[in-house]
């Protein structure tokens, strides 16, 4: 079984158990209509060559049609029974008809192969295949220097993620950057949506540098989320270069819209003010196998902590997790809550610890039934 399996992952027929959104397969079966016309000729010597045997030499059918084979090919295999003179010009016209229909294939070959789009099709049509196995994937719309930084941020930290990009050079691109999944198709596209598979994506990034871009995206992401009726929503990230641009992307559907010049400016003055917390980030947050982990977590309608107070959860004293912030429905920020401070729907916790108890303490803060042991949910 694992010398099979082998062969297949060799062969790239283990992609074939999930199949892409975009079928390729019959714009690839479409570049060998060239070989038409030499499969009818080939079928139509084959018929005419055992016809003339059998009238001409009295050939049985079984030896007609093996003649006419070894002569059409040009084997050299010589004549199986003793064949007459008129046999034997019979035997030079399939000889040189055989050579022309041989000629004509290999240049309908040479054709498909170097005019065609065959090959291009085909290295496509794997990378579909290769996407299709994707879920919880991001899709980065547009290749910039921004794309090329965020990729590095997602292999370092095993995050799947493909790369739509218009430009005729984006294999070599992607090559020049490490990105193992591309796709050249532009950007806000129905076909960069089936090709990138969204639909089982977490999310997108739009990284363009041009508004316009971004708004395009985003309108067609949520109304293509619609027509596949997704429980939940897509994740969308953009960037923008000014507030204003922030509050409309925002506006528009965006649920995060980061804004360069304001994060440069912001982590300069943090580096002015308090230098020796410069790395402190990069060390503790932004790297993989990292002791410490923060993430925001949204109380849902069904969450047993709803009305509970803070310490009812157990976060600290069971995972080494700890809520250093609150966010309320309304907007409010609680800087290090107290243990008595009451959990209300809606309410985003700010949570503290390192990988696995933030990932347990995510599972266990949206259970409809409060756990009975923390550690085994």
């Amino acid at each position: 079984m694992i010398f099979f399996r082998n062969i297949k992952k060799a062969l790239g027929w283990e992609y074939r158990k999930t199949k892409p959104e975009f079928d390729l397969d019959k714009e690839i079966y479409s570049q060998f209509r060239h070989f038409r016309i030499p499969l009818i000729l080939l079928q139509l010597i084959m018929m005419v060559g055992t016809m003339g045997y059998i009238i001409i030499d009295d050939f049985s059918i079984l030896d007609a049609i093996y003649q006419t084979g070894i002569t059409f090919t040009t084997v050299g295999f010589g004549e199986i029974d003793k064949i007459s003179s008129a046999g034997r010009l019979f035997t030079i016209t399939l000889i040189i008809f055989g050579f022309l229909i041989f000629t004509l294939s290999i240049t309908a070959f040479i054709q498909v192969l170097v005019r065609g789009k065959f090959l291009d099709l085909y290295k496509e049509r794997d990378m579909l295949y290769k996407i299709a196995r994707l879920r919880n994937h991001f899709v980065i719309f547009n290749h910039n220097e921004y794309t090329i930084q965020l990729a590095r941020q997602f292999r370092e930290n095993h995050i799947p993620f493909v790369v739509v990009d218009p430009r005729d050079d984006i294999e070599t691109i992607a090559k020049e950057n490490n990105y193992p999944y591309f796709i050249k198709e532009e950007i806000y596209s129905e076909n960069a949506f089936l090709k990138s598979h969204l639909s089982s994506a977490k999310g997108i990034i739009s990284l363009s540098k041009n508004i316009a871009d971004s708004i395009t995206i985003i309108a067609s992401v949520r109304l293509y989320e619609k027509e596949l009726k997704r429980k939940n929503p897509f994740l969308v990230i953009c960037n923008a270069e000014t507030k204003h641009d922030v509050n409309k992307l925002k506006k528009l559907g965006a649920d995060k819209v980061v804004a360069p010049p304001s994060l440069m400016a912001k982590r300069i003055s943090a580096m002015a003010i308090r230098p020796d917390m410069e790395n402190v980030l990069e060390e503790f947050l932004y790297k993989k196998n990292t002791p410490i982990d923060m993430e925001e977590i949204i109380i849902n309608d069904e969450s047993w902590l709803i009305d509970q107070k803070l310490r009812e959860a157990h976060l600290r004293d069971k995972l080494n997790v700890s809520i250093i912030g609150i966010t309320q429905k309304n907007g409010k920020f609680i800087q290090m809550p107290k243990g008595d401070t009451i959990i209300d729907v809606g309410c985003k916790l700010l949570l503290v610890g390192n990988q696995y108890g933030v990932e347990k303490a995510k599972k266990i803060i949206n259970l409809a039934k409060e756990p009975k042991d923390l550690l085994n949910v």
